[in-house]
């Protein structure tokens, strides 16, 4: 019987060494699982990511759009350059994201709190904290803003390791421009003249903003003035003859001080005698879509509003 009760006693043990050996090497398995990298060239050099991120936190307005195309929940973004604290067109979408900041002051207390373990920036801005946003979490950082919004769409697919996922959105971006171009018609051979009003200021903009890479996309032509491969000029009033075109966009930016601005201009003589204007063929727009956001979401509704504008 002692014998038998000894046995008995060794087997059990066995098994439960067994079954805890099994145990932690599935645990180290998953570990080893949960820290699988890949490595993503950017801006600022290279960094090892995750695989597969899970806490991804954004610092820039564009990127907050790449990631909603993608279908990627970010657990923290910057705010909005309007809204309160997202844009109206991405609202819905933001719900239980944590706010860190602007792009221009970024709120690395905040960031740190969400412990991501990716993230999401330009060099443009955040040039000066890389190598302590760095230290929070690996950061991929685009190059700059303007009209590269493609170019960086593509390079977060990238870090988020979605890059079929990300042509696929890209492609759709590229068939609603066909799209464009023939519901447009002949209306792309308007010349479209880009506007913005600030508070105690005024741009006008060229190719190589957010829009003028869109109309570039669609073929539309800018007047002479306008067709620069540069991002944007302020101007003096005496130069508003260079805001004329077939058709003026324009949109406003700093609330009630930015549409003072746009009021002021507005009722300049010189306003008034452009030839878009005796015609009639001038239409406000969002500075939200068609400037600050800078993303595929708001470039798509830039596409769509290019058919009213003109049809």
């Amino acid at each position: 019987m002692k014998k038998f009760v000894l046995a008995l006693l060794t087997l059990c043990l066995t098994v439960v060494l067994a079954a805890c050996g099994g145990s932690e090497e599935t645990s180290n398995s998953n570990d080893s699982a949960e820290t699988e990298t890949r490595t993503v060239e950017h801006a600022m050099g290279t960094a090892e990511v995750p695989v597969e991120p899970k806490r991804v936190v954004v610092l820039t307005n564009e990127g907050t759009e790449a990631l909603i195309a993608l279908g990627v929940k970010q657990v923290g973004a910057v705010k909005s350059w309007n809204g309160d604290p997202w844009y109206p067109h991405i609202e819905s979408e933001m719900t239980d994201v944590t706010e860190v900041g602007t792009e221009s002051e970024v709120n690395l207390e905040a960031i740190a709190k969400l412990e991501p373990d990716l993230i999401i920036g330009t060099k443009l801005r955040q040039e000066n904290i890389y190598d302590k946003l760095n230290a929070i979490a690996p950061t991929v950082m685009s190059e700059t803003l303007k009209g590269d919004w493609q170019e960086n769409f593509a390079l977060y697919a990238n870090a988020l390791n979605l890059e079929d996922k990300g042509k696929d959105v890209l492609a759709d971006y590229e068939q609603h421009v066909e799209d464009t171009k023939a519901e447009l018609g002949d209306a792309v051979n308007k010349e479209l003249s880009v506007v913005r009003f600030l508070p105690g200021a005024s741009r006008i903009y060229f190719t190589d903003s957010f829009s003028g890479v869109i109309l570039g996309d669609v073929g539309i032509k800018r007047p002479a003035s306008q067709d620069r491969t540069e991002f944007a000029e302020e101007i003096t009033m005496e130069r508003i003859p260079e805001m004329d075109g077939d058709h003026i966009v324009y949109f406003t930016y700093g609330g009630a001080d930015g549409s003072k601005t746009a009021e002021e201009w507005q009722s300049n003589q010189l306003w008034k005698d452009l030839d878009a204007v005796k015609a009639g063929e001038v239409t406000e727009v969002s500075d939200d879509t068609w400037n600050t956001s800078g993303g595929v979401l708001s470039a798509n509704e830039v596409l769509d509003e290019l058919v009213t504008i003109f049809k």
